[in-house]
C-alpha cells in the first residue's frame, strides 16, 4: 500500500494532538493542593491503530523477540507499577505556545517552533530541564508526557517541552539537533523573564528525543549544530537524561527478529530519511549513521553526566543501543549511570492501545531516579 504524503500524516497527527489532549493546558494553581493524580493525556485507542493499518500513518512495528543484553555494567530495576506518581503538592504556573524560533522549512515555507514552560511557585532562580518528546522522527508533540513533566516541575525545576522539526518538515538530524539547541539558547537569552538559572540546564529526552538529547550532550561546545538567533548564548547543558534513545540507527534493531529488522531497515523509512538515505537505494546511509550522526563519534571525557534508562522488553527500539553509549561513555572517561527496567516496555504505549506499558516509567521509583540525578547534577533552586 502506498503511504499518502507526510503533509497528510501532519494533519491527522494534529488533529490528534488537537483532540487529544485539553485545550486549556495546565493551569496555574492558586494554591498547594492535595496529591492527586499528575495530569495526563488520553489518546484515540481505536483510531491510530486504524490510521496505521489503511496506511496514512507509518505502522509501529513491535519486535516479536527481544535477544537479551548485556546488564553487568548497568544497575537492574523492577519497579512496582502500583506505586504511581502523584502531583498537586507544589503550585505550577503554565506558559505556553512561546515562540522560541522560525525556521525556514525545504519547501521555503516558515515555521514557527514553540515550547510550553511549568515554572513552580514562588518565583526564584530555578535550574532548568528541557524535555524532547519522542515521535518516530514523525512528530514532535510538546503536549507529551505532562504527568512525568509535571512531576519533575514540582520537584522545583523549571521545564520546557519543545518542538523541533522532523521529516514532515523535510528535515534531518541535524535540523533536529539545532533545534533543540536554538530553544537553550533562547531559554538561557530569557532566564530573567522565566525564572532559570541559565549555568544549571539539563536536557531529556525520550526515544528519537532520547537520540537528539544525546546528541546535544555529546556535541557541548561544538558550534557546527549552533543555527539561528541568540547566537551570544551558549548551548551547552550540564546534565542529559536518556529514556530509550537510539545511539547506532544503523543497528537500531540488533536485538530483533528478523520480520522486525526488515521492516526497520526498510527502504525510505522514517528513521533513514532523518539520518540520511543513499539515494540510489533508498535505504539508510550507514556511513552518516555511524559517524557524523551517532553520538558515539562526539563522545569525550568532558562531557556531561548521563543518566541512561532502558526497558529489558523495549520492542521498539534494541535495548542494546543505550548500552552501546553508556559503555562508550564510561570508557571515554565520563560519567553515565545506566538502569535497566526489568520487563518494562518503550515507554507510555497508551496510542497503541496499551494502558499498562506506560506504568514502570511513572512509578514513584522510576521518576525519583530521575529526580534525583537532576539535582545531583544541576542542584536545586537558590533561595
Amino acid at each position: 500500500m502506498k503511504m499518502p504524503p507526510l503533509s497528510f500524516v501532519s494533519l491527522a497527527l494534529t488533529g490528534f494532538i488537537a483532540m487529544s489532549f485539553p485545550a486549556e493546558g495546565i493551569a496555574a494553581q492558586d494554591e498547594v493542593k492535595s496529591p492527586a493524580p499528575c495530569p495526563t493525556f488520553t489518546p484515540l485507542h481505536g483510531l491510530l491503530p486504524i490510521l496505521m493499518w489503511i496506511g496514512v500513518l507509518p505502522k509501529v512495528v513491535l519486535a516479536t523477540t527481544i535477544a537479551p543484553s548485556d546488564t553487568s555494567t548497568s544497575i537492574v530495576i523492577q519497579p512496582n507499577p502500583n506505586d504511581q506518581i502523584t502531583c498537586g503538592k507544589t503550585a505550577i504556573k503554565a506558559i505556553d505556545d512561546v515562540i522560541f524560533s522560525t525556521r525556514t522549512l525545504s519547501n521555503g515555507k516558515s515555521k514557527d517552533l514553540l515550547m510550553d514552560l511549568q515554572v513552580p511557585e514562588p518565583s526564584k532562580r530555578r535550574p532548568l530541564v528541557v524535555y524532547v518528546t519522542g515521535g518516530g522522527f514523525i512528530q514532535a508533540p510538546k503536549e507529551s508526557a505532562p504527568d512525568l513533566r509535571t512531576y519533575v516541575a514540582e520537584a522545583g525545576f523549571v521545564v520546557a517541552s519543545i518542538q523541533y522539526r522532523t521529516v514532515r518538515d523535510g528535515a534531518n538530524y541535524r535540523d533536529g539537533i539545532a533545534d533543540v539547541k536554538s530553544a537553550i539558547r533562547y531559554l538561557r537569552a530569557n532566564a530573567d523573564h522565566y525564572g532559570i538559572d541559565p549555568s544549571k540546564i539539563a536536557i531529556w529526552g525520550e526515544s528519537a528525543g532520547g537520540y537528539l538529547v544525546a546528541m546535544v550532550g555529546v556535541t557541548n561546545g561544538i558550534k557546527t549544530f549552533d543555527v539561528g538567533s541568540n547566537l551570544d548564548q551558549s548551548s551547552d547543558v550540564q546534565a542529559v537524561v536518556n529514556k530509550f534513545g537510539a545511539t547506532d540507527t544503523s543497528t537500531l534493531a540488533a536485538d530483533f527478529d528478523q520480520h522486525t529488522k526488515d521492516v526497520d531497515y526498510a527502504k525510505d523509512n522514517p528513521v533513514a530519511q532523518y539520518i540520511g538515505i543513499v539515494p540510489e537505494t533508498h535505504l539508510l546511509d550507514i556511513r552518516i549513521a555511524t559517524t557524523a550522526a551517532n553520538p558515539l563519534t562526539y563522545i569525550k571525557a568532558s562531557a556531561p553526566p548521563f543518566l541512561i534508562l532502558h526497558g529489558s522488553q523495549d520492542r521498539i527500539i534494541s535495548p542494546s543501543q543505550t548500552l552501546t553509549l553508556h559503555n562508550a561513555l564510561v570508557a571515554a572517561g565520563g560519567h553515565s549511570t545506566r538502569y535497566v527496567l526489568d520487563g518494562a516496555s518503550h515507554g507510555d504505549l497508551a496510542f497503541l492501545g496499551d494502558s499498562k506499558a506506560g506504568l514502570p516509567w511513572s512509578t514513584n521509583q522510576t521518576m525519583n531516579i530521575i529526580v534525583d540525578f537532576l539535582r545531583e547534577s544541576i542542584g536545586g533552586a537558590q533561595r
